[in-house]
């Protein structure tokens, strides 16, 4: 399960949503259950506990204190959102994707993978590892936005100026996806447009191709695509984190 899925983004989305009042913990669980199926929580060594609902893993951070979640989009050599410690960074970044949930003196990761049990049953699981309580450097959705849209910019001069059958970004990153990408209610609006690109570049990403390139084209192209990852990842973790500053 790597970055393009937004089982993530989905959880951090409806759960601050949730925790600010604007939802309740139901239907953020039910939103996330329709988008991905059956959610469980689990520690990551067996001492530390068993399995549970991500619902009622959610509740009982609740009454500890839960006052946030962080949405986290590493990669390699790019640890966006973690602070540590590095057994917990490594095994984010091999995901492409966590949570970080915020409670009093302390912070919890959850890693999410694919959970298929026999032929019918496919849902995710959250491994809960602990994680550094150190918030990380981030921009603002301002910044990410602006960042996002210089990006692009260049992105599509570069692949533009790029002869070959590949040419420009595809289709995807005018509008397809949208609905999979909208945040929770409670959210403002700029963090609604923010979000909402940054998923279709994403997507758009996802789909680029590079057949019938040389390699001085590819790596031309590789370079514009590298920089707009990095400007959609930033730009996907500010808008979810807009509604809450931790």
């Amino acid at each position: 399960m790597r970055i393009d899925s937004p089982v993530s983004a989905t959880l951090v989305s409806w759960g601050n949503s949730w925790l600010a009042g604007h939802t309740g913990l139901d239907d953020a669980v039910d939103r996330l259950e329709a988008a991905a199926g059956p959610q469980v929580a689990a520690a990551d060594t067996a001492a530390d506990g068993g399995e549970c609902t991500l619902r009622a893993f959610l509740a009982d951070r609740r009454i500890e204190g839960l006052c946030a979640l962080r949405l986290a989009l590493p990669a390699p050599g790019d640890p966006l959102g973690l602070t540590g410690p590095p057994a917990f960074n490594g095994i984010a970044i091999d995901a492409g994707q966590a949570v970080i949930a915020v409670l009093p003196g302390r912070c919890l990761g959850l890693v999410p993978a694919a959970d298929r049990r026999g032929s019918s049953y496919s849902g995710v699981r959250w491994t809960v590892h602990e994680a550094s309580a150190a918030p990380p450097d981030l921009p603002s959705l301002a910044e990410a936005e602006r960042a996002l849209t210089i990006a692009m910019r260049a992105a599509t001069d570069a692949l533009l100026a790029v002869a070959g059958p590949a040419q420009g970004l595809p289709p995807a990153a005018r509008g397809e996806g949208d609905a999979e990408a909208m945040l929770a209610p409670g959210y403002p609006g700029r963090a609604h447009r923010v979000g909402v690109l940054a998923a279709r570049l994403a997507l758009a990403l996802r789909l680029a191709d590079e057949r019938g390139l040389t390699a001085g084209q590819m790596a031309v192209r590789g370079k514009a695509l590298r920089d707009l990852d990095r400007a959609v990842r930033r730009a996907r973790v500010a808008a979810h984190h807009a509604i809450i500053q931790v």
